[in-house]
């Protein structure tokens, strides 16, 4: 046997391909941050996510609007009508074919059959019961009697058995006979495990005896019971959807299901059985149907199981309950309706969620809601200070840097030249890149290329102490700027974060009252209705972090849209009123003295363009020695990271 009779190659079928790309985050953390910085909170915004999904995704909301749109064909495609149909057209040709022999034939038995025949009731099932004894002349007439028996047993069956229908296609005597006794045989298990039995070894005969009437393959009595309960339960509910004469003449036409009533009464106690071991299922709702196509039991019960597996994936893509889970969603049952496409849909969106929570991006907190962790965090204000170096560019003509600081000493790192780079070579380094890039080459000669050349990153070594103190009064949300206030704070924290580590940043939020935030908390930070801007309370606060690094060059940066309108009292009170008590403004100015004391210049950029705030503010830069910057929405971050990097320099 050579290698190659050994092995064999086809596609991959055991579950996720694992050659597969893995998914790319970006684009939905994205979006997750911009419904953040909007106001939603994490959990919102990654449950508005999967309900959009992404632009190679269809999301949750999609999938739904498919599901609706397979349930209304459903209802406005067929009636429920079917089975009664059939029997009416099976019952005239067997009354036509039986006048056709009767009428040759002279005798007075063939008349008095005529006045039988004359004699029957309008109704369907009323005329079908008083034929039970006739005796037929005609073989057509004989023939069709006996398919309607068979067919009201055939559908009887399917609308309790799914699949029984075309098990039953050639139904005998026998075949009649081994139905009965797998009833009674059900019906005597669910009884016994009703009442408490240990029915486990009764199942296992059951199935080894009756095992071909279940293609589903129960395991245990409770699955079985399960897969019994669902179908008869939407069997009731198309009997409830029915018009209330149909009822009534399909309930008398069950008794002729295989010209043998014990069929129909073994079905009625299994109906009792099932409904007495699972109330909880729907047996009373009824669905309107408006369609053409007429459906007989077994295809209506089918037709009203399906709607209600719909009913249930919807709930589930819905995701609206307690603890849901976009795992909980029948992805097979999903398949089966809307085909495998939107399996795989719902399974990708899945597999999105989980990569979202296993790469560290959502914590949970103690109180069960989710918050972006810092590794989501660094990703937004890598995206909000991209931005903001954006704007400086396009307005100052400066370029994307990747400095560590703004000039001075080395950091011990280095990185690739980049086109306008001014810091000096790393040459060993430039030299080795060289170096081993001719050996890849197999050239014998080093020449230097631009690719091999690596710079050294330098820093500068002074500290500062940051204190930003942003508005976060219903007015910044009313007017529009609540979210570039955010953005503002991100772009700066991750500047920080990542080219100046040894800065001190205390984020304080002001509204009726001030308190210290962390990136996060500002970040997740909803919109109230609050009234009342206590920069005193802001700048009192600032000190204290100003204080605790007495060796840093102190910067105070103020983004506000009013003037102040509250103020904190000794006892630790905030006292608010509008228009501005002399008495808030005067502790305000007091503070805004204290902080320059520690020789910090307070900046504010001021939004809005309200008259008594710009004489606020302008006495606030002339007292503190800072300025007041008046940036629109679009430049806020910008202006804020340059006057950082500005008062930095001292």
């Amino acid at each position: 046997m050579t290698s190659a009779d050994r092995y064999s190659y086809g596609p991959y079928h055991d579950g996720p391909d694992p050659l597969a790309p893995p998914l790319d985050l970006r684009e939905a953390l994205d979006q997750i941050g911009n419904e953040v910085m909007e106001g939603s909170s994490p959990r919102t915004a990654l449950q508005e996510l999967l309900r959009r999904g992404t632009s190679t995704m269809p999301g949750l909301e999609e999938l739904t609007r498919r599901l609706w749109q397979r349930r209304s064909e459903i209802s406005r495609r067929h009636r429920l009508d079917g089975t009664l149909q059939q029997v009416r057209e099976l019952l005239q040709g067997a009354l036509e074919a039986e006048r056709g022999a009767l009428f040759p034939d002279p005798s007075d038995d063939a008349r008095f059959a005529e006045a039988q025949l004359d004699a029957l009731p309008a109704s369907t099932a009323a005329a079908v019961n008083e034929l039970t004894d006739y005796n037929w002349r005609s073989e057509t007439g004989r023939e069709n009697y006996g398919k309607i028996r068979d067919l009201l047993g055939q559908e009887l069956l399917e609308s309790r058995f799914q699949g029984m229908k075309q098990a039953l296609q050639n139904t005998g005597p026998e075949d009649v006979e081994r139905v009965r006794q797998m009833m009674s045989d059900l019906n005597d298990l669910l009884a016994a495990h009703a009442s408490g039995e240990d029915t486990e070894q009764r199942f296992a005969d059951f199935m080894a005896e009756h095992g071909e009437f279940f293609p589903e393959n129960p395991s245990s009595t409770e699955e079985l019971i399960d897969a019994l309960a669902a179908r008869a339960a939407a069997a009731q509910r198309m009997m409830n959807s029915m018009s209330a004469q149909q009822r009534a003449e399909l309930a008398e036409l069950i008794g002729q299901a295989f010209g043998d009533p014990s069929v129909a009464q073994q079905v009625a106690a299994l109906d009792a059985n099932l409904r007495a071991l699972r109330p909880g299922e729907d047996w009373d709702s009824e669905q309107r149907f408006r369609g053409q196509d007429p459906l007989g039991l077994g295809a209506g019960a089918q037709a009203l199981q399906d709607l209600a597996e719909l009913d249930a994936l919807a709930e589930q893509l819905g995701q609206s309950y307690p603890g849901a889970r976009l795992e909980d969603i029948d992805l097979d049952t999903l398949a089966r309706h809307l085909g495998e496409d939107a399996s795989v849909d719902a399974a990708r969106l899945a597999e999105l969620e989980r990569e979202l929570r296993r790469q560290g991006l959502f914590e949970r907190t103690k109180d069960g809601s989710l918050r972006l962790t810092p590794r989501a965090l660094r990703r937004l204000g890598e995206v909000a200070l991209r931005r903001v170096v954006g704007q400086l560019r396009s307005r100052r003509g400066e370029r994307d840097t990747a400095l560590a600081g703004a000039a001075g000493e080395p950091t011990g790192s280095a990185r690739k030249w980049r086109f306008g780079d001014t810091e000096p070579w790393d040459v060993p380094r430039t030299v080795r890149n060289a170096v081993l890039r001719s050996a890849s080459t197999s050239s014998r000669r080093v020449a230097l290329d631009v690719s091999d050349v690596e710079i050294m990153e330098t820093e500068q070594r002074s500290r500062a102490a940051v204190a930003l103190c942003v508005d976060t009064s219903w007015s910044m949300v009313q007017d529009g700027r609540w979210v570039p206030m955010k953005r503002t704070a991100l772009a700066l924290h991750h500047l920080i974060g990542t080219r100046f580590r040894s800065d001190a940043l205390r984020v304080i939020t002001f509204g009726r009252q001030a308190t210290t935030v962390d990136i996060g908390e500002l970040t997740a930070l909803e919109a109230v209705w609050e009234q009342g801007t206590n920069l005193h309370h802001a700048l009192l606060l600032a000190a204290q972090h100003l204080r605790r690094h007495p060796d840093a060059v102190p910067v105070v940066l103020v983004v506000t849209d009013g003037e102040p309108t509250a103020h904190l009292e000794p006892n630790g009170a905030a006292y608010f009123s509008w228009p501005p008590q002399p008495r808030t403004l005067a502790v305000t100015m007091a503070q805004v003295d204290a902080v320059a004391k520690l020789g910090a210049s307070v900046t504010v950029f001021m939004l809005g363009d309200d008259p008594r705030l710009a004489a606020f503010v302008d006495l606030v830069a002339r007292r503190s020695g800072g300025r007041v910057v008046a940036p629109d929405l679009n430049g806020l971050g910008a202006a804020v990271v340059s006057d950082y990097l500005r008062g930095r320099r001292g």
